[in-house]
């Protein structure tokens, strides 16, 4: 289930490390603000919650190398650049109005001095695969709404809204292409429950993070950055409840994608 929204004491973040170059992260799985802005928020939780990436922790738990954020991306966005990583006003986030007035500057830098923090943890873990493997492959997991429009309402066409979006854009494609090709062709032909998913390439999204550009910036010739999108078919995005059989296909489908991303770039230095 998704965090508590203000559950004190809270974890900033989980990592957990282990063996192999594949290394998958949540860093919009959080729900939890800090107890300082919880009475800052004018945003309730639902309406942080469907714009948050519930379940999406749970989901990497199988994978030996994994981190889970904690904090909601409405205190600090992990996949924005620090300057912009915190919501200020409502066009930098859906039109939605956050904050009851506005935060003050020490706040801002509080909630910021949380990126750098996660920034430095992620950087030093990326250091330590880098050092490890010739190559490594960060799995950057996020999921997206398809019903916007309204919970009865008729949701995003597939054709639009693939039930996996794969995004490379912040990678040099052709550098990785014998490690995207057929990890696509791998997600295309999975047994998901008993069905085939659909599967893109920039189409719903590019990966276009902050995340991805940091690894392909600090180990530009050994990280391979994957943003990976689950549409939110495993949930209703308005009502928040999940489909336990879905997340438990989601966890299988992620725990299989380190086996085999482990086995196309698995091999440690010499």
């Amino acid at each position: 289930m998704p965090n508590e929204s203000f559950a004190a004491p809270m974890p900033w973040w989980t990592l957990a490390r282990g063996d192999g170059p594949v290394f998958a992260t949540a860093i919009h799985d959080g729900h939890a603000v800090r107890s300082a802005l919880a009475d800052r928020l004018a945003l309730n939780d639902a309406g942080r919650l469907r714009e948050e990436d519930p379940f999406t922790g749970n989901a990497v738990l199988d994978a030996p190398n994994h981190f889970i954020a904690h904090r909601s991306r409405f205190e600090v966005d992990l996949n924005r650049p620090l300057d912009t990583a915190v919501y200020q006003t409502p066009e930098q986030c859906w039109g939605l109005k956050v904050w009851r007035r506005p935060l003050t500057g020490d706040e801002v830098e509080q909630s910021r001095d949380y990126h750098r923090r996660v920034y430095a943890e992620l950087g030093r873990t990326i250091d330590q695969l880098a050092e490890d493997f010739p190559t490594f492959v960060v799995l950057d997991v996020h999921s997206y709404n398809h019903r916007r429009v309204g919970r009865d309402a008729p949701p995003t066409p597939v054709e639009h809204a693939p039930d996996i979006n794969i995004g490379t854009f912040s990678m040099p494609r052709e550098r990785w292409a014998h490690v995207v090709d057929p990890y696509l062709a791998f997600l295309s032909d999975y047994d998901f429950a008993g069905r085939r998913l659909s599967v893109a390439e920039n189409l719903a999204f590019q990966g276009k993070g902050e995340w991805t550009r940091f690894v392909h910036d600090r180990h530009p010739r050994q990280g391979c950055a994957i943003a990976f999108e689950f549409k939110k078919f495993f949930m209703d995005e308005w009502t928040g409840a999940p489909d336990p059989a879905e997340l438990d296909a989601m966890r299988r489908l992620v725990r299989d994608s380190v086996t085999f991303l482990t086995d196309l770039v698995g091999s440690r230095h010499p």
